[in-house]
Parts: structure tokens; C-alpha cells; sequence
């Protein structure tokens, strides 16, 4: 798990026993740390039940988000969910024990225009968003693309429901 995330972070060990390890990516003393918990099994408590949901990480640019996903790929690190939520460009990786990582630029200039766009019909119609392939993104940006028109989330119609893992995207956002 440590190793997990010094490579997904490109952090580095501020404190370590055998009990906790400490990590960071910046200027903080720590931003994560890792507990082991003597005794407890994976099973303990089962995947899917309560718990944490998923951690983000946001960009300021969506180059930002490109190199991100070209570094973790270099690794192996493959995103296992690429989405446009409308308010976010997002890619979701999934962490050793199964905990989702998102990476994600917000795709408005401001605050109160993502809130608008929470509070629209598109998005109550389709609050999931639509999906992406991340090659395609990767395409899209070095090409020189706008990156509004790559920020703007296509309509796909009513989706409520995001898909399984592995399935294919609903829709490229062209």
C-alpha cells in the first residue's frame, strides 16, 4: 500500500515504523498515512459496505491531468473509470484494498458556475456524466484541442447509474 501510493502520489516517506508511515507530495508534513492494523484480515469489513467512498485530487489544467495519467501508466497504474461529471473531468484508480483515488480538473472557471450546472436540468437529467477513453483524451489534448470543448460534457441523455468496471464507456466525449 505504501508503495502504492508513493508511486500514485510521487511522494515521499516523512516518518516510518513498523506501525505508520507518513507521506507526503508537498511542502506538509504529511498529506497521507498508512496504518497497519495488527490482526485485521482484508475480508475485515467487506468491500462495498460502509466506509470510505473515494479520495480526490484535483489539477489546475487538464495537461496537468494528462501528465498525471502518462506518469501512473508508466507504472502500471491504469484508471479504472474515466468520466465527465459536467462540473469535473475525472479518471478514478483503484488503490491495492480497493479504495478509489480520483484525479479530477473542475471544468468551470469558478465555483458558482459548477454549482450552476449541479443545479441545472442536464444535470439532473444525467448526474453520472459520460464517459471517456482515456487514450482519446490524452489524443485530444496534445493535438491542441480547445480545452473548453474538451471540458464540455456531450448529452447523452438520462444516466443514472454508473457502469461496472471493465465495461465499455457509454459515450466518448468528442
Amino acid at each position: 500500500m505504501v508503495n502504492f501510493y508513493l508511486t500514485f502520489l510521487g511522494a515521499r516517506v516523512t516518518h516510518a515504523n513498523q506501525r505508520i508511515t507518513f507521506m507526503t507530495y508537498d511542502h506538509q508534513d504529511h498529506r497521507l498515512a498508512i496504518v497497519q492494523i495488527p490482526g485485521l484480515k482484508p475480508e475485515d469489513p467487506p468491500k462495498g459496505n460502509v466506509g470510505l467512498a473515494h479520495t480526490a485530487f484535483g489539477f489546475d489544467k487538464l495537461s496537468q491531468l494528462v501528465t498525471s495519467y502518462e506518469q501512473k501508466k508508466e507504472h502500471g497504474i491504469l484508471p479504472i473509470w474515466c468520466v465527465n461529471h459536467g462540473m469535473s473531468t475525472s479518471m478514478y484508480y483503484e488503490d491495492p484494498d480497493g479504495n478509489e483515488v480520483e484525479t479530477q480538473v473542475d471544468n468551470f472557471d469558478t465555483p458558482e458556475e459548477g454549482v450552476a450546472f449541479i443545479e441545472s436540468d442536464s444535470f439532473a437529467e444525467n448526474p453520472i456524466g459520460v464517459d471517456f477513453d482515456p487514450e482519446e483524451f490524452v489524443r485530444r489534448m496534445t493535438s491542441g484541442e480547445d480545452e473548453r470543448s474538451i471540458k464540455k460534457r456531450p448529452d447523452i441523455g438520462q444516466r443514472f447509474t454508473r457502469m461496472d468496471k471493465g465495461s465499455k464507456p457509454m459515450a466518448i466525449a468528442a
